[in-house]
């Protein structure tokens, strides 16, 4: 059965979708059929490191939410893009980048219990092994879904205080929803930082896992989401800490 996994920030900037991406990317490597729903449907951008573009988007996300199409058809193969050996299948449902229709659902809004039953048809229909939800930063009715039927949900922050802060409500809401599986990832840690020490912090701060604590790197900010890092770069330290968050989540 498939597994459904969240991956949340209470506030942007983050590195959340790069994280989701990589994550992706690394479990279909593995050879597993992996859907990724690009759920932040005001600022969306994820499509970007998966490479693919405007005019290759017959139908998105919102598409699906304003019963345009079924949401399978809003799913794009992008496995073929990423430039690696993939045993697997990564199949993107992206979200509208199109002014108007942002515009549009900051005006409208949308039923965001479609999107429960949207989840439900991906896995079925596509047979996946994971569905990996890309959420939108902050608490709304859709992060609510979204955190509430995940089997795993992944909490990222900074060693930042506005993250700690904000991070702190995201953890207890997750708790009050009994996500099976919650962890921490701490991205971005700045190299002078003693990370064990970060790691007993954050875990004494919340009572919660962190399953890695990721540098900052350099490299990452070169890249500027033009590829999958942990493809380009497979014996990178974010990469072995992007492996160990698989190993939670298959544990």
């Amino acid at each position: 059965m498939a597994q459904i996994i969240s991956v949340h920030s209470f506030r942007g900037g983050t590195g959340k979708s790069n994280t989701t991406a990589n994550l992706s990317a690394l479990l279909a490597k593995k050879g597993f059929r992996v859907g990724v729903v690009d759920t932040d449907i005001q600022s969306p951008g994820i499509h970007v490191l998966f490479n693919l573009d405007e005019g290759d988007m017959n139908h998105s996300l919102n598409d699906y939410l304003w019963g345009k199409c079924k949401i399978e058809e809003a799913a794009h193969d992008v496995s073929g893009r990423l430039g690696a050996d993939i045993q697997g299948q990564i199949f993107l449902i992206p979200s509208s980048i199109k002014a108007g229709e942002i515009v549009r659902v900051l005006r409208e809004g949308y039923d965001v219990g479609l999107l429960n039953d949207g989840f439900r048809d991906l896995v079925s229909e596509l047979q996946l092994d994971y569905l990996v939800i890309d959420t939108h930063p902050g608490l709304n009715e859709e992060t609510l879904l979204s955190v509430a039927i995940s089997d795993a949900l992944i909490i990222i922050m900074r060693p930042d205080q506005q993250d700690y802060q904000g991070t702190a409500v995201t953890v207890d809401v997750a708790r009050k929803l009994d996500v099976p599986n919650l962890m921490l990832l701490v991205n971005k840690t700045p190299k002078v930082f003693d990370f064990d020490d970060v790691r007993e912090r954050v875990e004494k701060t919340y009572g919660c896992d962190v399953a890695a604590i990721l540098p900052h790197s350099d490299e990452m900010m070169a890249l500027a989401s033009s590829d999958i890092f942990a493809l380009r770069y497979p014996e990178h330290e974010i990469t072995q800490g992007l492996e160990k968050v698989i190993d939670r989540i298959q544990a």
